[in-house]
């Protein structure tokens, strides 16, 4: 596969705060990479990174480019939704078709008109008068509409209610995903993108902690529900996390046989928030 994305070593500090610490990770062509981490975990550093918004150390290619000597070139291949809309309040919903079109060489003016008469937001409308999730709604229509192989979502659907949020991404395979282009995403709500991601990076404290394919999770960790008889053995396999569940303990495991797994008690995959909580406390839940 071809990597659009590729950071080596990459560093960031705000004095003496390291915001990120030596960071390598690749963003291939064709695929949807879940950044995931607690508030101030670096995500952001990361993103702000790769669309050319700050400085850093290390290094850092977007489709072969520098993103801090050749962002303007960067940003015709780029798209980017931020959890706080920047479409200004005073704006008519015409008039942002009319102003992307003319600073966006890859603008698709009538594939927006076509997003757009799919909701119920009228044309003549001030961004400002727009509930939330219509704003979401115009500024997706807007992204869509343009060309990009590299579309970057940051808390894209913070705030929204349950229907939108299933829009936005039904939405976003749809209207956008293929072979040719990737999806980089950042969220709170891991359990409604799981079932999308192809890849996913655990960050915490600006390190890394985890980098794999969705397969290569599969196949990784295993969760197991420990007879009593049992834990004793079980503990022998150096867990990741133990947690109390009604009574019951609940082990992960990453790398242990299946062979193994099953002669310790009920075999479960564990989920990508399971594993998440796993990985930033790493040890006991209970």
């Amino acid at each position: 596969m071809t990597s659009i994305v590729k950071a080596r070593g990459l560093k960031k500090s705000y004095g003496k705060f390291e915001a990120l610490r030596s960071v390598n990770f690749d963003v291939e062509r064709g695929r949807i990479v879940g950044l995931i981490g607690p508030n101030g975990a670096g995500k952001t550093t990361i993103l702000k990174a790769i669309l050319g918004l700050t400085s850093f150390d290390g290094e850092l290619e977007i489709f072969g480019l520098d993103p801090q000597k050749d962002r303007h070139k960067l940003m015709q291949k780029v798209c980017f939704i931020a959890d706080v809309a920047v479409l200004p309040r005073w704006i008519k919903v015409s008039q942002a078709l009319s102003y992307v079109e003319g600073v966006h060489p890859g603008f698709n003016r009538s594939k927006a008109e076509s997003f757009l008469a799919k909701t119920k937001i009228p044309l003549d409308k001030k961004v400002g008068h727009l509930s939330k999730g219509m704003t979401t709604q115009l500024h997706l229509s807007l992204v869509l509409a343009i060309e990009a192989e590299l579309l970057v979502l940051d808390e894209p659907t913070l705030g929204l209610d349950i229907l939108y949020r299933k829009d936005f991404y039904q939405e976003l395979l749809t209207e956008f995903f293929d072979e040719n282009r990737s999806i980089l995403v950042t969220t709170h709500q891991v359990e409604e993108i799981e079932n999308l991601l192809t890849d996913v990076v655990f960050i915490k404290d600006g390190e890394l902690v985890l980098n794999a394919t969705m397969d290569d999770v599969s196949e990784r960790f295993v969760e197991v529900m420990v007879a009593k008889e049992n834990l004793e053995q079980a503990l022998q396999h150096n867990p990741i996390s133990r947690r109390e569940v009604f009574g019951r303990t609940v082990l992960l495991f990453d790398g242990l046989s299946m062979e193994v797994a099953e002669t310790l008690g009920e075999i479960h995959r564990p989920s990508i928030s399971d594993l998440f909580v796993a990985k930033m406390r790493g040890g006991d839940e209970a």
